[in-house]
């Protein structure tokens, strides 16, 4: 089976991550879905950063959830993944709004615009200052865009089992991604988790701990792997049967795919 290629906060090893650019990317290379994190701003808005702070992506020291979107909006969230590329002659002209920080409702716009279905995986970081409210809002956008039913072409992943409860019981027919970051946290979680939950390993615990993918095979579930970059990375995925790999790399995944 051919798992769906996720780009993993856009096509972000070329691009800076989190930002319109290097989800446009993504999309134009053939990604089936998105990947990003949110995180609510201290006046309300989601916006895809995956750092609680902002001094790796924006050169300062700012805390997003202390800041209001007007503040992060006068922010650069590009430089850092190319500094030198004002000197570049031979670049192509680019809409400097694709570098600042981007909203979840302008990527959702982004997604629904794009001519073909493309998927969303949308990770909500916790902890945080606001608890519940990020789901909240979360639900609350995707009402607007009628996505929170059956046919949803979006998935809410988290490391915390108590935000996906909280989700699921706010809408209850999206599909949920339990993130697994440790391979020995599995036998507690499989107890607890829903049964119908996917599950999403990273690729180094499956590397590292081969029996994880053996048991997760052996329950029938449901596997969606992070941060597969490589090949041998990818192959075991397909030797385990995942569903989807997340990738910084979305066009080279699907170049290995394609051969």
């Amino acid at each position: 089976m051919r798992p769906q290629v996720v780009a993993h906060r856009g096509a972000s090893h070329e691009n800076a991550e989190h930002t319109l650019r290097a989800y446009k990317r993504a999309i134009a290379v053939g990604a089936g879905a998105l990947e990003c994190d949110v995180r609510l701003t201290a006046d309300g808005h989601l916006v895809c950063v995956h750092d609680r702070d902002l001094r790796r992506t924006a050169a300062t020291r700012g805390v997003v959830s202390t800041m209001n979107l007007e503040d992060l909006d006068a922010l650069d969230f590009a430089s850092w993944k190319n500094p030198w590329a004002e000197l570049d002659d031979e670049a192509a002209d680019s809409d400097p709004e694709d570098d600042k920080v981007l909203t979840l409702r302008k990527l959702l716009e982004t997604v629904a615009d794009a001519g073909r279905r493309v998927e969303m995986a949308i990770e909500t970081k916790h902890p945080t200052r606001y608890g519940s409210l990020v789901e909240r809002r979360l639900v609350e956008l995707l009402s607007d865009f009628g996505w929170t039913g059956a046919d949803s072409p979006v998935r809410v992943m988290s490391f915390s089992f108590t935000a996906l409860q909280r989700l699921q019981r706010m809408a209850p027919q999206l599909p949920v991604v339990m993130l697994i970051e440790k391979a020995h946290h599995w036998p507690l979680l499989r107890r607890a988790v829903g049964k119908d939950w996917i599950i999403g390993p990273g690729i180094d615990e499956l590397r590292d701990h081969p029996g994880l993918g053996k048991h997760l095979r052996l329950a029938g579930r449901e596997i969606h792997v992070w941060t597969v970059n490589t090949a041998e990375e990818l192959q075991i995925c397909l030797d385990l049967g995942v569903t989807a790999v997340i990738s910084d790399k979305p066009a080279y995944m699907l170049e290995l795919l394609d051969a």
